[in-house]
């Protein structure tokens, strides 16, 4: 309501009706002084019951009286017994009913003497009931639904658009949402008495949608699940698997007989600054549509996960001692974590918008609404065990948007991606004795493969690859599988005090 707007209780603004009626004669002394509410040629504001027809000297035309004095002086049937008005009739579509007129009595003190429940209370009932069904299922909207007579139905549903209750006083973080949550979906699978829920960023017009391979995998347990696809608008799809990426825990998946949808815009990943101002969108909890802000709070970072779907083979990489479990997991939404039996090294953007189970999958954006990443992982203060994982902690990770590019066109395109293959073992290097620089130590060569082709020997320790820092075994080997199999990018490494630089030739990982 506008601030210069009349008040529909404000005694100095006549309502609709009264505008129109004659004004009052004035009032004997003795009744002004019994009545110091009214003055004359003022209707009454008082709740006390009004007898609009009583005699009024000298003699005024009778009235009908309003909604509110029919109530105060009839009570609540004053509608079937009040004089009908000769006012014209509503004129709502056949079968419709009338709008009723403003009850100006709905007060809390009404309510209670006369069993009613105002408008306001009804609408909050049936958020709660809406609410209640979104997190607790059919129970909740069964408890919503008996609120009311049996023979009304009451639809419970996620929010569908970005709820925007004052357009003069949107934010730029408004804006983004509206902008990215028509291409963010929510993901549920499941496989025999198994399920789980996770996000999902759309790619294409027609349907193809990128997530993680945990969520449709149900982290390794099945490749064949059930797979259900909601849009922000509230349309359900049937999807199936295009093709998955354990190595860099990716997946495309397919909607069926879709067209018509938002795609996601892409920005370039590689640009991006720490500080810079971050969106993610998802549906953590199962809770659609839900936007989180934060900012860009490390890069080049990577991070090693324990996946029950990873691949085995490839670069080996020790585990460095006194390191204990890895803090890492992937954010699952309402599913059970598998026993993991390998785990993955990626690449990863770290920020502090919130990123909670069941936001896997969805989209981290700039401050234009472009995705920069796809949210894979969260960070934790306790154990990794699923029956007591966190939830946000402050720390996120989303795969940056480049990666993303390069292994959805591939997943679309084959059904596969390929990732490099260096052909060396590697431990991190500020744990070997004598150790004076922080990078990959390279602990053994493979014969025929692209480290030894490159001149790599044991004993040297990788500082930088494809222009990225590397500061220990686990970044050497997300840089290396960020990139496809064949790829061609310069490693820097150093031996005896020297710096030196090499073109390297990757080899292509066998999942």
């Amino acid at each position: 309501m506008s601030e210069n707007a009349p008040s529909a209780n404000d005694p100095q603004q006549p309502d609709a009706a009264n505008a129109q009626r004659p004004p009052l004669p004035a009032q004997p002394a003795a009744d002004a002084a019994a009545n110091p509410q009214t003055s004359p040629g003022a209707y009454p504001t008082s709740a006390a019951p009004v007898n609009p027809y009583a005699a009024q000297a000298p003699y005024s035309p009778p009235r009908v009286p309003t909604y509110a004095e029919a109530t105060a002086a009839y009570g609540a049937s004053a509608y079937a017994t009040a004089p009908q008005s000769t006012a014209p009739q509503s004129t709502a579509p056949d079968g419709a009913a009338p709008s009723a007129p403003a009850d100006e009595s709905a007060t809390p003190e009404h309510e209670a003497s006369t069993g009613k429940v105002g408008a306001g209370k009804i609408v909050g009932i049936m958020v709660a009931a809406a609410l209640v069904g979104g997190a607790a299922g059919i129970g909740g909207a069964a408890a919503g639904a008996s609120l009311f007579p049996q023979s009304q139905t009451v639809v419970t549903t996620s929010p569908q658009t970005v709820t925007v209750n004052n357009t003069e006083s949107v934010n730029q973080t408004t804006a983004i949402a509206d902008k990215v949550v028509p291409s963010v979906v929510t993901i549920s699978a499941s496989a025999g008495s198994s399920g789980g829920t996770g996000s999902g960023v759309i790619l294409t017009e027609d349907g193809y949608v990128v997530t993680n391979t945990h969520v449709v995998t149900l982290d390794g347990e099945t490749g064949d699940a059930q797979l259900s696809v909601t849009t922000s608008d509230g349309k359900v799809y049937a999807a199936t698997i295009v093709g998955t990426d354990p190595t860099y825990d990716l997946a495309v998946i397919k909607l069926t007989d879709a067209s018509g949808l938002t795609p996601i815009d892409f920005a370039d990943s590689t640009k991006l600054n720490v500080g810079d101002p971050t969106v993610a969108v998802g549906a953590p909890l199962g809770l659609s549509n839900t936007v989180t802000t934060g900012i860009v709070s490390a890069l080049n970072r990577s991070i090693q996960i324990a996946s029950s779907a990873a691949p085995e083979g490839g670069d080996t990489q020790e585990d460095t001692p006194g390191q204990g479990e890895s803090p890492f997991q992937f954010d699952f939404g309402q599913g059970q974590q598998q026993s993991a039996t390998s785990s993955i090294s990626i690449a990863v953007i770290q920020t502090d918008a919130a990123i909670n189970p069941g936001n896997s999958g969805g989209a981290l954006v700039d401050g234009e609404g472009k995705l920069i990443g796809v949210n894979v992982a969260i960070a934790s203060t306790g154990s990794t065990n699923a029956s007591s994982q966190a939830g946000s902690i402050g720390v996120g990770f989303s795969i940056p948007s480049n990666i993303v590019k390069r292994i959805t066109d591939e997943l679309i395109q084959n059904g596969e991606a390929t990732h490099g293959l260096l052909g060396a073992g590697v431990r991190d290097a500020a744990s070997q004795q004598g150790a004076t620089v922080a990078g990959a130590y390279i602990a053994e060569v493979t014969g025929g493969g692209a480290a030894s082709a490159a001149g790599l020997k044991k004993g040297d320790v990788v500082t930088s690859f494809n222009g990225f820092p590397i500061t220990d075994a686990t970044d050497l080997t997300a840089q290396v599988r960020a990139l496809a199999g064949g790829s061609s990018a310069p490693l820097v490494y150093q031996r005896d005090g020297k710096s030196v630089s090499v073109d390297v030739t990757l080899g292509t990982l066998d999942d």
